[in-house]
């Protein structure tokens, strides 16, 4: 295989992930980050020559040609959960694209979310779907992957809600009824893979949800399963989380404004959407592959045997 893919946003959660998958692969995987030390960890993951990094900011065109010469394909990893959207999501996407297609790339695969879409009231959804319809217009071909919200090791959610429950004899849950579809993060690295190398699969647009869906309490209750300990969870009336929500900018605040209107809507795969299902992925069930990590929260580890 003589496929050199590059990696925008490489070192982040997800893009550690694709790049392992790649190189199992065989691919030649190249990482562009605003700090290449950012993903030098990935460097003992294969042999010399194979992992190569590079300076590059997807808001400064002036860095990408460099960064994607002599690609076959090109994966856009980078995205923010709060801050400038506009820039990140929309022009930044859009640099890429044209870098792409300026350097006569093969495949693009641009990383999305559920829910995207250029009419929501979500900065952070409504940019998400701005920023396919710039990637497309710059690059036809592109393939788009919306993953719902991801669960790993080193993830931001799952994590963070294991963290608090660990800790809290009660506990507020906003929005106790929205639902999520948590995909794990290897097996959306696969499907990111698979597109990056395949030709059959430019144009196509995925949505990538777990096989199970969990309103916000369930996951709670999950989570308080997997790490044995049995808060009490309190569900917070939606005018008072909304008053919290505007006041998300200080310190402390459990979520921000544009968090909260993201909230407003389920994070499922829509009906008749592609799915893992058109990649011969299976997806993993949480209860599969997180306590193996979750374990760390319980109040003595692996040690801990009852519910505390």
């Amino acid at each position: 295989m003589d496929e050199l893919v590059v990696l925008f946003g490489g070192g982040g959660f997800l893009g550690r992930y694709v790049a392992q998958e790649l190189l199992r692969s065989g691919a030649r995987v190249r990482i562009a980050e605003r700090d290449p030390l950012d993903a030098f960890f990935l460097k003992p993951l294969a042999p010399l020559g194979q992992v190569q990094s590079i300076r590059a900011d997807i808001t400064k065109p002036e860095t990408l040609a460099a960064a994607v010469h002599g690609a076959t394909a090109v994966v856009n990893l980078v995205g923010l959960l709060k801050g400038k959207f506009q820039a990140v999501h929309v022009d930044g996407a859009a640099n890429v694209a044209k870098a792409a297609a300026a350097a006569g790339v093969q495949r693009l695969v641009q990383i999305s979310a559920i829910g995207a879409d250029p009419a929501a009231e979500s900065a952070y959804a409504r940019t998400k779907g701005e920023g396919e319809q710039a990637v497309r217009a710059a690059f036809p071909g592109a393939t788009i992957i919306r993953p719902s919200i991801l669960f790993g090791p080193e993830d931001g959610f799952v994590n963070k809600f294991a963290g608090l429950i660990s800790r809290a004899p009660v506990l507020p849950v906003i929005r106790p009824n929205v639902r999520f579809q948590p995909a794990w993060v290897v097996d959306v690295a696969r499907a990111v893979g698979k597109a990056a190398l395949s030709p059959a699969l430019a144009g196509k647009r995925f949505e990538l949800g777990g096989p199970q869906v969990l309103s916000m309490l369930e996951l709670h209750h999950w989570i308080a399963d997997a790490i044995a300990h049995k808060p009490s969870f309190v569900a917070v009336p939606d005018p008072v989380a909304a008053a919290m929500a505007r006041f998300g900018f200080l310190p402390g605040a459990p979520i921000t404004w544009d968090q909260w209107l993201m909230l407003q809507h389920d994070n499922v795969v829509a009906d008749g959407a592609k799915g893992f299902s058109a990649l011969g992925i299976a997806p993993t069930p949480l209860a599969a592959v997180a306590p193996s990590w979750l374990v760390r929260y319980r109040r003595h580890g692996r040690f801990s045997l009852t519910a505390a």
